[in-house]
């Protein structure tokens, strides 16, 4: 609810201003001042003058404001996407070493102490000299560092869609480049590797992606964010479909 911070009682009405008093108006941003000493109506008024200092001066904003403001916006945003992109960077060393651990240990390596994930493959592209190595599930924080393994999809090389997900201006950004035929080959973290190619692309909704999870065929889905050059999330991914063409 509103409150008027001028509403004064009938008995609080201020008295009229003498001559030379300053009249203020509290709650607000005007203020209305009075000169002691009003200019004869034949004398032009100097801005310097005690006679005419009781006048308001008022001050337009300098030319170079906006165009200042617009610019410590444009570093700031530019400095939030260096900062993505060096961690996504930074991330991607610290998994290939952790996975490559995995596949001599046999055992899971978390990439870092606190991580809740762990790699369990690697994506490579090789005509793009595309890699990314993949994390367990699709949650937002394990996205952040890495393509994910889509929960309750089937592992690469399994009977089935495999689908890993990753954000399309770091880890899936590559994406686009794909094209029909080329070969995408999987290593899982059991050092397991298959070859897919790829047969289509599509753009779906996340909620209607058409993906089959009981196809008795053996299948990859990579999927990222739609369109590519889009700066704000949308309902929209971009599919790449691959079949299978045989293990290594």
């Amino acid at each position: 609810m509103a409150v008027n911070l001028l509403r004064r009682s009938p008995h609080e009405l201020p008295r009229p201003a003498l001559r030379g008093e300053r009249v203020g108006v509290r709650g607000s941003f005007a203020i209305t001042g009075l000169a002691e000493n009003p200019p004869h109506p034949d004398r032009k008024s100097d801005p310097t003058s005690p006679r005419t200092r009781g006048e308001v001066k008022t001050t337009s904003m300098p030319r170079f404001t906006i165009p200042l403001l617009l610019a410590l916006a444009g570093l700031t945003l530019f400095g939030q996407g260096a900062y993505i992109h060096a961690k996504a960077a930074l991330a991607q060393v610290l998994l290939e070493r952790a996975f490559k651990q995995n596949i001599t240990t046999g055992r899971e390596t978390k990439p870092w102490a606190w991580a809740d994930t762990w790699p369990v493959a690697r994506i490579e592209v090789k005509r793009l000299n595309a890699s990314a190595i993949v994390l367990a599930g699709s949650s937002g924080q394990a996205l952040a560092f890495g393509p994910g393994h889509v929960e309750l999809t089937a592992d690469a090389g399994e009977r089935g869609v495999a689908v890993y997900s990753a954000h399309r201006d770091t880890h899936f950004r590559f994406l686009k480049d794909v094209a029909i035929g080329d070969e995408i080959e999987i290593t899982r973290s059991d050092s397991k590797h298959f070859r897919y190619r790829t047969d289509a692309t599509s753009i779906v909704r996340f909620d209607a992606s058409g993906i089959d999870p009981l196809t008795d065929r053996y299948e990859l889905v990579l999927s990222t964010c739609w369109p590519f050059d889009a700066l704000t999330g949308g309902p929209e991914r971009y599919l790449v479909h691959a079949t299978m063409i045989g293990p290594e």
